[in-house]
């Protein structure tokens, strides 16, 4: 690190659990983030602010007036533009040493599976249960941790998948994938949802995003927080591996 990044990140660098090692861990690190919306929006920030080496940024949408909301890296001169060019501005303008990849595309098939094996950690910052599930198989497939969190109404959760280790459970563990009808698809468009949660399982996303990667504390594999924004509480759920799951239990894995 040079005296500027020093400098930057010294609050970092103060805390023992991460120090200048810790530190170095983050601005090596890559880290793919699946939505630019509510839950992406304090993800990214906090990731360029922390100073990680490269954050892809997947999202086919475009910024629209009802997204300025929730979704705070999101300007009004940002309406119209493509989600990920307007959150790559906003990352850069908090930190330029970190690189931004932008994909204005929806990832599927061979191409997300070439993503997520190029990552080290994976964010899952989308809003439909079809992402979410594919995104665990090439997690499941490469042996990447999989940060996931979701928010609707007033509700929200958060949780890490760590498919690095054999015991750890899947989404799909906890999740089972139903027939996809669609239902599941812009469901704040339809419900509502509180401005200020999002907010706050986005920053937790970041946190074990950033814990992960720098090597430090416990992070949320094999529990499952649930927040509720209208009564200010918090419920931990124990999670563990189904040895049935269909995605993860008996399946190869690659290097395993």
């Amino acid at each position: 690190m040079d005296d500027d990044q020093l400098t930057r990140y010294s609050r970092h660098i103060l805390l023992d659990e991460i120090g200048i090692d810790g530190q170095q861990r983050l601005l090596d690190s890559r880290v793919l983030l699946v939505g630019a919306g509510g839950l992406g929006s304090p993800v990214a920030l906090y990731l360029a602010s922390a100073g990680v080496g490269e954050v892809t940024v997947c999202d086919a949408d475009h910024v629209d007036l009802t997204n300025l909301q929730r979704q705070v890296a999101h300007t009004t001169q940002s309406v119209g533009m493509q989600k990920v060019a307007s959150i790559a501005r906003a990352m850069q303008a908090i930190n330029p040493s970190t690189r931004v990849v932008a994909l204005a595309q929806r990832l599927e098939g061979e191409a997300l599976l070439e993503r997520v094996g190029a990552a080290d950690i994976v964010v899952d910052a989308s809003d439909n249960f079809p992402t979410r599930h594919a995104l665990n198989a090439a997690c499941v497939h490469h042996r990447r941790p999989l940060v996931s969190g979701a928010a609707i109404r007033f509700d929200g959760q958060v949780s890490v998948f760590d498919l690095r280790h054999d015991d750890g459970p899947c989404y799909h563990c906890l999740f089972p994938q139903v027939d996809a009808d669609g239902e599941a698809d812009e469901r704040c468009a339809v419900m509502g949802v509180f401005a200020p949660l999002v907010g706050v399982i986005g920053a937790m996303q970041a946190a074990e995003a950033l814990k992960l990667a720098a090597g430090v504390g416990r992070s949320l594999s094999g529990r499952l927080l649930l927040f509720s924004a209208r009564e200010s509480q918090w419920r931990e759920v124990r999670v563990k591996r189904d040895p049935a799951c269909s995605v993860c239990g008996g399946r190869a894995r690659e290097g395993a």
